[in-house]
């Protein structure tokens, strides 16, 4: 990637030319995949109280019917249903992941695209491209800030995702180079999330939040309206106030492999930071048939980092279990279904048995470990067992991690749509290039 006309340009260039059918076939099958996990995240999501709270607050009060809100009869401005859909896919904190932007790729993306799929004439293999372009430019522009973005407190799903849905919406609507540079101008200026609201309904926010963003930017820059074309490299631009410590003046080169084939996915509702432990916490308890009542104690060593994530010691809700590696470590040793949003309530945080687990779990840090590395000690009346788990290795078996997925799927949306309505859903994201008007999956995608 050439920086000779600054790193928003060169940003730019690396991204706006990407074409579908020159992509790799792992990317392709990759970004199926983020399609079809992202929709059944949003359907899931769509019956959230915080979906509602959007709906009451910012549809019914439009009356507009431009785009379709995903497991709902609403229809709303193209903005707010970008905002609403966004929101709903972040809401169960269940949708995918990427270690190199430190956060959630897909939901502040896909969202702004569906929106512009009802009122744009736009083929399912064109809505994957730009799904592919945002994702990479995101993750591009993570690596250029470096780790200190994430850990001075931004909630990378909301800065970064900005940038990424910009991205998108631009190489949807085919922006000229200049257009771009505005269109990211203007994402930079809005683009907003701290880590300090995880827990809460501010969090699923921001990814609602940084899709509207990136389409407004997108749709203003291509009526004239102008930013700083060089918004992430100018004095005082987003590099300068976001980078934290850590920052670069490069990105990683990644011409070999994009980066949306290194996609994490989830199969444990909760902060994905949380998923290591979950898994060597549960394989041990198979494993050694452990009962929870003769554990004496369990240690959870995991990265630094952490403990600003998702370290709540008494979680007393089931959004903030989510983000609790006591609560989620204990949830595993009792055999709970982690993969079930339905498991974190405020009911499940509150039962005596789990709290007096949790109460025996302590989380040690251990630094150069990484993020998504956990190692988990259990300590019984007379023996002690440990197992360690990485999360952040991408699937080597895609055709695995599209039948996993699929599974998913069709828990998540069937009480939505019906089965027979997720089967189609999930048929014709996972073949969406073949579709010739993405605006299918919204319908596709209504409550029966």
């Amino acid at each position: 990637m050439s920086l000779e006309h600054g790193i928003t340009r060169a940003l730019v260039r690396t991204v706006r030319t990407l074409r579908w059918q020159e992509l790799p076939a792992e990317a392709r099958e990759v970004a199926r995949h983020c399609l079809l996990d992202f929709l059944g995240v949003a359907l899931a999501g769509a019956r959230e109280p915080l979906s509602e709270i959007l709906i009451d607050v910012v549809v019914r009060r439009e009356g507009s019917s431009e785009a379709g809100i995903l497991g709902r009869p609403e229809r709303a401005s193209r903005l707010s249903a970008a905002l609403v859909n966004g929101a709903a896919a972040h809401a169960l904190d269940f949708d995918d992941t990427h270690t190199a932007m430190n956060g959630h790729p897909s939901a502040p993306v896909l969202p702004a695209l569906l929106a512009l799929a009802e009122t744009e004439e736009t083929s399912g293999e064109q809505l994957l491209a730009a799904l592919v372009a945002g994702i990479e430019l995101e993750c591009r522009l993570g690596g250029l800030l470096g780790p200190g973005h994430y850990a001075v407190g931004f909630h990378s799903t909301g800065t970064l995702g900005a940038f990424g849905a910009a991205a998108a919406c631009a190489h949807l609507l085919g922006l000229d180079e200049e257009q771009w540079a505005h269109a990211l101008g203007l994402a930079g200026t809005q683009a907003a999330g701290l880590k300090s609201g995880f827990g809460t309904m501010a969090k699923p926010l921001h990814a609602g939040r940084a899709a509207a963003t990136g389409l407004l930017s997108v749709l203003l820059a291509r009526g004239g309206f102008t930013a700083n074309p060089t918004i992430i490299e100018a004095p005082q631009g987003f590099a300068a106030t976001h980078a934290g410590a850590g920052g670069t003046t490069d990105t990683p080169d990644r011409n070999d492999r994009l980066f949306v084939r290194a996609t994490l996915f989830k199969y444990h509702a909760a902060c994905y930071l949380t998923h290591a432990a979950i898994e060597a916490s549960s394989a041990l308890r198979t494993a050694h048939r452990l009962e929870p009542e003769a554990i004496d104690r369990v240690t959870v060593r995991v990265a630094p980092a952490l403990l600003g994530v998702c370290a709540i010691p008494e979680p007393r809700t089931g959004l903030e279990g989510k983000f609790s590696l006591r609560a989620t470590t204990a949830m595993a040793l009792l055999g709970d279904d982690t993969g079930n949003p339905a498991a974190f309530t405020d009911s499940r945080m509150g039962d005596p048995r789990l709290r007096a687990l949790r109460d025996r779990i302590s989380v040690e840090t251990v630094p150069g470990t990484p993020s998504t590395r956990a190692a988990v000690v259990i300590e019984t009346r007379g023996r002690r067992v440990d197992a360690e788990v990485d999360t952040g290795v991408p699937a080597s078996d895609l055709g695995a991690q599209r039948e996993r997925l699929r599974r998913k799927f069709l828990t998540l949306a069937t009480p939505v749509v019906g089965r027979k309505g997720a089967v189609r859903l999930a048929d014709a994201a996972l073949g969406a290039d073949e579709l010739p008007s993405a605006a299918g999956l919204i319908r596709l995608a209504q409550p029966q």
